[in-house]
């Protein structure tokens, strides 16, 4: 049986084959966007864990749009507007994946930002979406190109990721924010704010939201993988009710609803009176990584390679002289480090300046000094 030609035009992931490749002992990886085991509150989980046996409830079929008791709980947590809602999905992947097929018709314009998220990118080629892209600064998009884009192309959404942004690891600056929120509404483009870093955030104070700025225009993701754990599989999209009751349908066709005891679960975790100073330690735990990565990489690179600061999320973005980085990557990879060359994170690979994404959160100090030793040794070899 011949598979669909939407699916025919999707390369397979890179990333899932180099962490496979990554997962030779010998290999230290700065690959994947993995959290650190250490991390995952299994003793805040154990009371509700326990619980669940009384709870004959929550192994019933169960509303599509989520567990009632923490969608109640996630309005007040999240301060959502009366005319907003929110819905469970299974991880904030899937919510993106509803999105697209409540929202996209092929040929439909999407703009991104570039580079961007590659599993944003999977998901609205399956749908045959026209991914439109705009250069990415230091404080966030480009808002020249991006009026620009939104003027003469018309396009129906803007995928983004404001905070820590994957792969670079940019936090939106405030003006950029508002000034993004401001063209969403001049020309009726929906925002779709992927969040999945949000919590993450180690120096600096927080930056609400772009959508806070355009609540009628914008649909927000929520993942639970990073503050949590990833096996949970929770995430959460809110937005007003009316963006959204066409993704509960899709659910609805999709799995018929998340996994209930799941959900009770993680509104266990949420409720627990130090679920706070959980995020605090992860908070902590994180800076602690990047800043020797960091600082590893400053003292140990050539200084043709670039390499800029961030306030928080799992990611630093290296900047190269042109070479590539694909074949960069697999040597690398021979030589006991595994990264993410940049070509992955564009829609057209030709396009991509050389770049390797890093990742900070899932190795210990001692293994980030030598990856960077084993990196710094290439990087002196192939590009100087």
């Amino acid at each position: 049986m011949e598979i669909a030609k939407s699916l025919q035009q999707i390369p397979s992931s890179y990333i899932r084959e180099i962490l496979a490749a990554a997962s030779d002992k010998n290999v230290i990886s700065l690959a994947g966007g993995l959290p650190d085991e250490k991390t995952f509150p299994i003793d805040l989980m154990k009371p509700m864990l326990e619980s669940l046996s009384d709870m004959t409830e929550v192994f019933q079929y169960g509303a599509t749009a989520g567990y009632g008791p923490l969608l109640e709980f996630l309005g007040d947590y999240y301060q959502l507007p009366e005319s907003h809602i929110a819905m469970i999905c299974t991880g904030s992947q899937q919510g993106l994946d509803l999105i697209a097929r409540a929202y996209i018709d092929p040929n439909d314009t999407v703009v991104m930002e570039a580079p961007s998220y590659l599993g944003a990118m999977q998901v609205f080629g399956l749908v045959q979406a026209n991914i439109v892209t705009v250069p990415q600064t230091e404080c966030g998009p480009d808002l020249d190109a991006l009026e620009v884009v939104f003027f003469e192309q018309s396009p129906k959404m803007f995928y983004a990721v404001p905070d820590f942004h994957n792969p670079t690891g940019v936090c939106w600056s405030l003006e950029t924010r508002q000034r993004v929120a401001e063209l969403c509404i001049k020309y009726n483009v929906a925002l779709i704010e992927d969040a999945p870093y949000r919590e993450l955030r180690f120096s600096g104070d927080a930056i609400p939201l772009t959508s806070d700025f355009c609540p009628d225009h914008s649909i927000v993701l929520r993942s639970f993988s990073k503050i949590a754990s990833p096996g949970l599989r929770m995430g959460a999209v809110t937005g007003k009710r009316a963006y959204l009751e066409p993704l509960i349908k899709v659910k609805q066709g999709a799995d018929l609803h998340s996994s209930v005891p799941m959900q009770a679960l993680l509104l266990g975790l949420l409720q627990h009176d130090n679920f706070e100073l959980h995020i605090d330690k992860i908070r902590a735990l994180y800076k602690t990584r990047y800043q020797k990565l960091f600082a590893e990489l400053q003292r140990q690179l050539p200084e043709t390679c670039e390499l800029k600061a961030v306030d928080g999320g799992m990611f630093v973005w290296l900047s190269l002289p042109e070479c590539d980085t694909f074949a960069l990557a697999k040597t690398l990879l021979a030589n006991g480090v595994a990264v993410v060359p940049s070509p992955v994170f564009y829609p057209a690979h030709d396009k991509a300046k050389a770049a390797l994404r890093l990742n900070f959160t899932n190795a210990t100090p001692d293994e980030l000094e030598e990856a960077v030793k084993r990196l710094a040794k290439v990087l002196q070899e192939q590009v100087g």
